[in-house]
């Protein structure tokens, strides 16, 4: 997945394979570009691990996401599984959730290949649909109607906090932030 960038919470940092494994497990992510104008742009889109590669798809039409990507092919690609929200300390503020995240920054290309797109299609239904048997598989025929994009992965960085068991959390074991605040004091 390539060098991580700096991570501030380095405590938190998973491993490269369960980095990988919550990357593979993913539901949906939000991928970022930047506009012509400086600003960013992030949408939320369903993808496939391919080869090593994050792919995508939306519209053939040309909108905002096409726009950026033929400026700049910089992106921030976001996936993140939550979990519980849990107390540690005895104050409301106190309070965190578990969870896992990944950020992917890359570059990403639009790719026109059909055999790239047919395999593409294929992976998606079978991480996403349901078999059923009273439907054609393989066979796409909106397949000229979508734009594919392909993220190449430059750098990688995973993130959790998992939930503690019963003993480690409050009021079991108090990691209060501020323990010699008062909350009476205003």
């Amino acid at each position: 997945m390539g060098a991580p960038s700096q991570m501030r919470r380095t405590e938190l940092a998973m491993s490269e394979a369960r980095t990988q494994e919550t990357l593979d497990q993913g539901f949906c992510g939000r991928l970022a570009t930047i506009g012509e104008d400086g600003y960013p742009y992030c949408v939320p889109l369903i993808y496939a691990l391919l080869d090593g590669e994050v792919y995508l798809h939306n519209t053939r039409a040309r909108g905002h996401l096409r726009a950026n990507v033929e400026h700049n092919p910089h992106v921030c690609f976001e996936i993140d599984v939550a979990g519980e929200v849990f107390p540690y300390g005895r104050f409301e503020c106190d309070t965190t959730v578990s969870y896992r995240s990944v950020i992917l920054f890359g570059k990403i290309r639009i790719v026109e290949d059909i055999g790239a797109k047919q395999r593409f299609f294929e992976a998606l239904m079978q991480k996403y649909a349901k078999t059923r048997e009273d439907r054609s598989k393989g066979f796409f025929p909106r397949i000229e109607q979508i734009t594919l994009y392909a993220i190449t992965i430059e750098r990688a960085t995973g993130k959790e906090i998992s939930l503690p068991e019963l003993s480690q959390q409050w009021p079991a074991l108090d990691r209060t932030k501020n323990p010699n605040a008062d909350p009476t004091a205003k």
